[in-house]
């Protein structure tokens, strides 16, 4: 068998030898064209810059050519004409750079450069331009390419005033240059001749008066502009200033309301990031922006200006419009009043930390003053994570047992005692309603138990119990800031306002006991409840059987309501149980947990206005209960009750409310999740489940054993285990559990089982002994044979393969003189790493992989991109002047 299988080996390769050495030459000349381009160090091919690939598509390569910078932070630009006379759309940007070589690139558009043949420096006399320059694409330190939303395009060439592309390139250290290699660096512009439906266009707020007085601590530049064109749709974002700038943010304010676009550190690498927020920007909205800026370390005052010892506070929004009323270039210069900055977020005036070995140091920085330190926020979420922060059971809470029916609703009052809404002695069977919604089961009465029960959240003791004979199927419960229950029965489908001293007085009822309907005065089996603390007014989910949100009056009085919204402005999905609300007061919004989508959606909560969504495969296609804490940006905690295809087990999740980035997973330990119902969190950061079916209330609290550290980057989780550098375990889904109280457990068990055997065997009993020596000899008889006839078996196979490899080493030799095939270069794009890491957003990268090794640190701001892949390691991040960002801004427009 062995030989006829090595014949049909030998057989097969002689014939792939043959095949490929008949092949047509171009098939080789492809593929050198193909790969060659993609390293950016490589500067010794023949680049055909433009390629047509139909008559409609085509793409424009874009390369600095051969250049060695003769000193750090050196700028250098080259122009390459639009290659089309007619209007053009760009629809990808594809960089071909590293860290290793450039420090950032940006891509201008105009008409008129310095310079249309080879390249010149443009960080001093020089700049960019000699018309108005228009950014339209920055890439800094291998960040993936941008990527544009579908039908949107820039448009250039025609009449659009952009005739030239220039590429400038800025290169931090001459160090990278030892070797006197040669840098090609720079991008592939996608485009098309077809005319996209939507046009994308670059929003530029700029400061241009701003002072900082030395040794001031903080100083803000504001910027802030009326809206005077049609409808805009923000998608990505970008800041930008000097070394003194700690924090940029960028809002649009409507009717009084603050909507962040962006915030980020200018310290970080200045890319272009998602948008925060899914919103659109109106005519008649005010869009606003504020740059931080500290000036300790200075001793004279630092004005904006285009050099390094001078500032910038420049905060760019790309976004697309309507091809028929497009506007693709506009700007902002005015200050904007100190009235309506009295009301932007807090969050604007809290620096993002970053540490010193993030940035870049460079010639015209000077180092950090350690008194600005003290300027820096609390560590983010994804830092605390990093230490090992992680959320784990309370095994002896509560210390006494509380009898408790099924746990549908969970809430806190102002004094932080937990306060939980159960059933009694009555249960949610499949007999309780029938299709419509009607309550089958009204011959049982109210539950006679008391329904509302406060206990201590630190040793769970009841404190005091309600509701006794008023409610059939609790469901959802709240409080207001004068602790009033909120309360809503699917029964009787009512919701019902409640004093919380004992007396079970109704302060208020919505809705007609057990008369559901999907009017404004009726609800169909209402979910839950959420009260804004500062106007009073009303939020309902209702429910099962309708899809729909609603708002009242803090006297009752109905005043809107709304579905679920959609990004997608041609597809919107109607909720499917609308199950778990929360409010978010620092952000005016209101959550809503879309349970049977398994995804979470934000809204307005005075407009109704969609803002977001976050759905994750790690759900399993569910999501009962969400609950808001507003510290540290914003956290969402969720668990999932039950997934029906049953693939996730039930869990908790922490979620990053910007980033919509998974920071946690949690579940019990000594026991498991059945149907957690609901779950708040309190201002200490304890958590605690309400779970339907084991009829109890699980308390969590925060974990920080320096030996568990918990890294989630796009939808991977890596449990790293100190000193044992050999063991890294990753899942894409689901979220793998461990025990957090023994995260060393992992590897042990992986070691036990042969430590144990080699230990234990002297002791064994005699008869023990025997059986296991025999055991032994019989294992070590069969091993050898077993070696001595693969041995036989592979010394034929590893001859042939060697034969094999001689001869295609011999053919290949006839071309590689002319040709000099290179065909997967290491840092090729389209290589081996394009291959594993995919196409589809979502996919399995070793960006991510790679990101659970020791000494790998990210802060969390996940860049654009076509492949969904997170930023490779960072190590030297830092400031840029960009000269040209300042001299030659856009012209003002005659509105703002």
């Amino acid at each position: 068998m062995g030989i006829l299988g090595c014949g049909v080996l030998v057989f097969a390769l002689f014939f792939q030898c043959h095949s490929r050495s008949v092949q047509n030459h171009m098939f080789r000349f492809k593929r050198f064209q193909e790969n060659a381009w993609t390293d950016p160090n490589d500067c010794s091919r023949t680049r055909q810059p433009f390629v047509l690939s139909n008559p409609y598509n085509f793409s424009l390569d874009i390369r600095i050519p051969g250049v060695i910078p003769a000193e750090s932070d050196s700028y250098y630009c080259m122009a390459v004409p639009v290659p089309t006379s007619q209007e053009a759309y760009i629809v990808d940007f594809v960089p071909h750079a590293t860290m290793d070589t450039a420090h950032h690139m940006i891509l201008y558009g105009c008409k008129t450069p310095y310079a249309t043949q080879g390249y010149w420096d443009c960080g001093k006399e020089l700049g960019t331009c000699r018309d108005q320059a228009k950014i339209m694409y920055a890439w800094a330190r291998n960040a993936p390419p941008t990527k544009l939303p579908k039908d949107v395009g820039f448009k250039v060439g025609g009449d659009t005033r952009i005739n030239y592309f220039v590429l400038q390139i800025h290169y931090g250290d001459v160090k990278n240059f030892r070797d006197h290699h040669r840098d090609c660096s720079g991008l592939t512009l996608r485009m098309t001749s077809k005319p996209q439906p939507f046009i994308a266009g670059m929003y530029l707020m700029m400061s241009v008066d701003t002072v900082i007085p030395p040794g001031k601590k903080v100083t803000n530049a504001d910027i802030a502009c009326t809206y005077p064109s049609s409808p805009m749709y923000p998608f990505a974002f970008r800041t930008h200033t000097h070394s003194l700038g700690k924090v940029v943010s960028g809002y649009r304010v409507r009717n009084g309301q603050w909507t962040q676009i962006g915030r980020q550190s200018p310290l970080l690498p200045q890319a272009f990031y998602p948008v925060t927020n899914t919103i659109d920007v109106r005519n008649g909205d005010i869009l606003a922006a504020r740059c931080v800026f500290t000036g300790e370390g200075r001793t004279t005052i630092t004005q904006i200006g285009g050099t390094s010892n001078d500032e910038m506070c420049n905060f760019y929004i790309m976004y697309y419009m309507d091809n028929s009323r497009a506007v693709p270039y506009m700007n902002c210069r005015d200050d904007g009043s100190s009235e309506l900055f009295r009301n932007i977020p807090s969050e604007a005036n809290i620096p993002i930390p970053v540490s010193p070995d993030h940035m870049m140091s460079m010639k015209h920085e000077s180092p950090p003053h350690e008194d600005v330190v003290q300027l820096q926020e609390p560590k983010r979420e994804e830092e605390v994570l990093d230490q090992g922060a992680h959320l784990v059971e309370v095994s002896d809470w509560p210390e006494a047992e509380l009898r408790l029916g099924q746990v549908s609703g969970l809430a806190l009052n102002s004094n932080g005692d937990l306060i939980i809404f159960h059933r009694g002695d009555h249960i949610w069977g499949i007999n309780s309603f029938n299709f419509n919604g009607i309550y089958q089961q009204r011959d049982l009465g109210p539950i006679q138990q008391p329904t509302i029960v406060v206990v201590d959240p630190v040793k769970g003791k009841v404190l005091k119990a309600s509701g006794r004979n008023s409610f059939y199927m609790p469901h959802g419960i709240t409080t207001d800031k004068d602790d009033n229950y909120w309360v809503t029965d699917v029964a009787l489908h009512q919701v019902f306002k409640l004093s919380s001293d004992g007396k079970d007085r109704q302060l208020l009822v919505l809705g007609e006991a057990f008369e559901p309907g999907s009017d404004k005065k009726h609800f169909c089996q209402p979910t839950d409840v959420a009260v804004d603390p500062v106007t009073g007014n009303v939020y309902v989910s209702d429910g099962y059987c309708n899809s729909r949100i609603l708002k009242f009056s803090p006297e009752g009085k109905y005043m809107s309501h709304w579905g679920a919204g959609s990004s997608d402005r041609k597809r919107r999905v109607s909720f499917l149980i609308p199950h778990s609300l929360t409010f978010l007061p620092d952000k005016r919004e209101l959550c809503v947990a879309d349970r049977d989508h398994g995804r979470i959606q934000c809204f307005m909560a005075d407009t109704g206005e969609f803002v977001k969504e976050i759905k994750k495969e790690e759900f399993g296609g569910e999501v009962f209960a969400i609950a808001y804490s507003s510290v540290q940006g914003g956290l969402i905690y969720a668990v999932n009750g039950v997934p029906p295809d049953g693939q996730v087990a039930p869990q908790g999740f922490v979620i990053n409310y910007s980033t919509k980035e998974i920071l946690d997973s949690f579940s019990p330990d000594t026991q498991e999740f059945k149907i957690p119902h609901d779950i708040v969190v309190t201002a200490d950061g304890s958590v605690f489940v309400g779970d339907a079916s084991s009829d109890s209330v699980i308390k969590f609290v925060q974990s920080a054993k320096a030996e568990h550290r918990s890294v989630k980057k796009g939808g991977i989780e890596v449990q790293e285990i100190e000193e044992t550098e050999t063991f890294v375990q990753a899942n894409l889904k689901p979220l793998p559990k461990f025990s957090a109280q023994h995260p060393v457990a992992a590897v042990q068990k992986i070691q036990e089982p042969s430590q144990k055997q080699q230990q234990q065997q002297p002791a064994l009993a005699a008869p023990e002994e025997k059986e296991t020596t025999k055991t032994t000899a019989n294992q070590s008889t069969q091993g050898a044979s077993t070696a001595i006839i693969t041995t036989l078996l592979l010394v034929p196979l590893v001859v042939v393969i060697a034969i094999g490899a001689f001869v295609r080493w011999k053919r290949g030799r006839m071309y590689s003189d002319d040709c000099q095939v290179k065909l997967e270069p290491s840092g090729s794009a389209g290589g081996i790493l394009g291959k594993i890491r995919g196409k589809a957003a979502g996919s399995l990268n070793l960006g991510n992989f790679f990101a659970t090794h020791k000494g790998y640190t990210r802060h969390g701001f996940d860049r654009l991109s076509t492949e969904g892949s997170d930023l490779e390691k960072d190590d030297e991040d830092g400031t840029d002047s960009e000269n040209e960002e300042y001299s030659a801004p856009p012209a003002p427009m005659s509105s703002s």
